[in-house]
């Protein structure tokens, strides 16, 4: 998450969803004369012809040397011209929150709210998502997000935040200490009043974590930011501890670190995947973007232990748009969010989170074009370092994880879907190619996550979850502009019946 202000109450966006992968019926599916691009393979498949099953992927041929095996209940696709791909995985999704809206706001608008959560799981899908992984969630979410007729494959990970550190500090008390059920409470630490902390230790929160479904756990260090500077933050032992007993269970671990010091502490703990980039360089010092020698050492060592990293820069953005005075004009909004929602997010009280950030960074109400130029400038410097770090690590083909941490604050200019898609702009001009931001939106994402069984390539065996582009996304990520057909655990979704506002032109991507 980027640096959240001390004013945003946590539980703004900590109403996360979850769901359990499930494949809707759907007819038995033959896409022929199709060219077959997947991260496995050397080279593109050509003429193929790939046969789908209760979901799954059952055959794939060349499309020459196929035999006659359908029925009146296959649906046949001619993929002449085209490219079939694995659908896309985003690891670093929140689910639960309408992006821009309060609890209290969802219920003062329920029309729009309801608008809002039919449209948010087919706005992923438009952009080519087929899975997200909620990295801060609980399974009693999963009956919201599940309620949809269309919704990605989802998965969640346990949060395992300190006790009254972050981010669970940002949740009123006692509330807090229900909303994050996997907490951690360190020994000689009090306990809340009915709070057993038997039932908070590291093997205890991760064995609980397991027997919920989650694939993943998900912890952090972090002092703070804006006014909140003094967070309790764990003991290296502590999460030492949850990564042992999360790699006994084959569960990878997760660590909020967006700063030099939280990603040092991330490598001697021993988690595998840093859940951001890196753009806060404090013990370093530096007034410049340059990877310092300090930086370059951590993330050597970052390349050494192979650890995951999900840079994450459009975080920064959706921070920094909030002050556009375009941003709500994008025609590619109107893809993704209910036009009511829009209008909502224009009207004063749509404002309110601006109103926030504007308090949080003493900007008057009625700030002018310099002064909200002033905003633009103060995040370029953590721009600039968040690309320069993954430049370096894609430069060394460093373990980089397609993540987008959608939304990561109570904001709007975090779109579902779209969020995606420019974050790719990001990866670009970071220095990755769109082959490299493909096989990390695939399987590089699958293997991280253990789920490389069911997902990740196109082959026989794994769930068909699909994507037909009229363009090879290794060439580029314009592919992801022509999406000619959505395919979720073998139902076949057309574009035009997952954008929003469905009626309106076109505006492309």
């Amino acid at each position: 998450m980027p640096p959240k202000l001390s004013l945003i109450p946590r539980i703004l966006w900590l109403l996360l969803a979850v769901v359990l992968p499930g494949a809707s019926s759907a007819a038995d599916l033959q896409i022929e004369h199709v060219t077959i691009v997947s991260p496995e393979r050397v080279s593109p498949m050509r003429d193929a012809l790939v046969r789908v099953h209760d979901g799954r992927i059952v055959a794939i041929s060349k499309a020459s040397d196929a035999t006659a095996h359908s029925s009146a209940a296959t649906i046949a696709m001619d993929g002449s011209g085209l490219f079939l791909t694995p659908g896309l995985i985003d690891s670093h999704v929140h689910l639960g929150a309408i992006p821009g809206m309060t609890p209290e706001q969802e219920a003062e608008h329920p029309d729009i709210a309801r608008a809002a959560r039919e449209q948010i799981p087919r706005s992923f899908l438009l952009y080519g998502f087929t899975t997200l992984i909620d990295l801060i969630s609980t399974p009693q979410e999963l009956a919201r997000w599940k309620s949809h007729d269309i919704v990605p494959d989802t998965y969640f990970c346990g949060g395992a935040a300190l006790m009254d550190g972050y981010a669970m500090n940002y949740a009123p008390k006692p509330q807090r200490y229900q909303w994050w059920p996997y907490m951690l409470i360190e020994p000689g630490t009090q306990a809340p009043d009915g709070i057993d902390p038997a039932l908070h230790t590291p093997q205890a929160v991760v064995s609980r974590m397991r027997a919920d479904g989650a694939i993943c756990v998900k912890t952090f260090f972090e002092r703070g930011f804006g006014a909140v500077r003094d967070l309790p933050v764990p003991k290296l032992e502590t999460i030492r501890e949850v990564v042992k007993t999360a790699h006994a269970a084959g569960m990878p671990v997760l660590m909020h670190a967006n700063s030099d010091e939280a990603q040092r502490f991330g490598l001697d703990a021993g988690v595998d995947i840093m859940a951001h980039g890196l753009w806060n360089w404090y013990q370093e010092h530096s007034t410049g973007s340059d990877v310092t020698p300090g930086i370059k050492k951590l993330l050597d060592d970052e390349l050494t232990q192979n650890v995951g990293l999900q840079p994450t820069i459009q975080v920064l953005y959706g921070i920094r748009d909030l002050f556009s005075a375009s941003f709500l004009s994008d025609p590619r909004l109107s893809r993704v969010l209910p036009s009511n929602l829009l209008e909502w997010y224009r009207s004063p009280e749509g404002q309110w989170f601006r109103v926030v950030v504007s308090q949080e960074m003493k900007l008057p109400a009625d700030a002018n074009p310099s002064q909200l130029e002033g905003v633009f400038k103060q995040f370029a410097p953590a721009v600039d370092r968040v690309e320069h770090a993954t430049a370096y690590l894609v430069a060394r083909h460093g373990r980089i994880l397609f993540a987008t941490d959608t939304p990561s604050a109570p904001t709007y200019a975090n779109p579902p879907g779209l969020n995606g898609w420019l974050e790719m702009h990001r990866l670009i001009e970071a220095g990755e190619t769109p082959a490299q931001i493909f096989e990390s939106a695939t399987l590089t994402n699958a293997r991280a996550l253990k789920l490389d069984r069911d997902i990740g390539t196109v082959q026989v065996g794994k769930r068909a979850n699909l994507l037909l582009l009229r363009q090879d996304p290794t060439q580029t990520i314009d592919a992801y502009a022509g999406i000619a057909k959505v395919i979720l655990n073998g139902r076949v979704l057309d574009p035009s019946e997952l954008a929003a506002n469905a009626g309106r032109p076109d505006d492309g991507p």
